[in-house]
């Protein structure tokens, strides 16, 4: 009986820093003994790789492309090592494979097709701002990005305060982060001045920057937060 390999989910680094100071040993040996990974970009993939494992060789590895591009039709290629026998590494651009990342369609395959999926362990942006939000870590929902348009985007920052005071439930969301700036001006100006935001930037890099305090103080507070990586968090209570 053909034994069938393994899905790893392998977590990257949140940004331009050493691997190893925020991934375990075992994310590297499960590295070092994989050929065969499912990427969103391969270059950040190689070069990441390179990072962890620099003696590896690089022409040796297999590559599947799994981002906006990719044909639904195309997945269960992606397995098909797995189902021969071979380990095979989900990699994702940034933080951990299938959290708001497109990876969650090969995992949901890998268990239709009874293949075991180990995740390991890495940084997750989301868990690891509200746990350093202050916030409640026992209830609380991401919900990605929120609407481009002005008066929609106003109506949904409304509609997550209500629900934050409604069932003392956190809300989570991110933006592209060139309109980081404008993000946090809208919601000083649309919650209540007692609602109290988190703003989480470059999680685990050099330049981390964490802090909570209501809307009304964050208008008297200037930060830049222009091309960084940053999870916004409300809760009114």
């Amino acid at each position: 009986m053909n034994t069938k390999g393994v899905l790893y989910l392998i977590p990257t680094t949140l940004g331009d820093n050493d691997p190893m100071d925020v991934l375990p040993a075992f994310v590297k040996r499960v590295i070092e003994q994989t050929d065969t990974f499912i990427v969103e970009n391969d270059k950040t993939a190689r070069r990441f790789i390179k990072k962890i494992t620099p003696e590896k060789s690089q022409p040796g590895l297999k590559m599947f492309h799994l981002n906006k591009f990719t044909d639904p039709a195309d997945l269960p290629t992606f397995i098909e090592p797995c189902l021969n026998g071979t380990n095979v590494g989900l990699l994702s651009e940034a933080g951990c494979p299938g959290v708001a990342d497109p990876g969650a369609d090969i995992v949901s395959l890998a268990h239709r097709n009874n293949i075991k999926v180990v995740p390991l362990v890495g940084p997750s942006s989301i868990l690891m701002s509200v746990m350093a939000s202050g916030m409640n870590g026992q209830s609380f929902t991401f919900n990605g990005y929120l609407p481009i348009d002005k008066g929609e985007r106003k109506s949904e920052i409304k509609r997550l305060e209500r629900l934050s005071f409604e069932y003392n439930q956190s809300q989570l969301f991110i933006e592209t982060p060139y309109r980081n700036n404008k993000m946090l001006e809208d919601l000083c100006n649309v919650l209540d001045r007692n609602t109290q935001i988190c703003v989480a930037c470059d999680i685990t890099l050099d330049t981390e920057f964490i802090k909570t305090q209501s809307a009304a103080s964050w208008k008297k507070n200037i930060v830049d937060l222009h091309k960084r990586p940053t999870i916004f968090i409300i809760h009114k209570s």
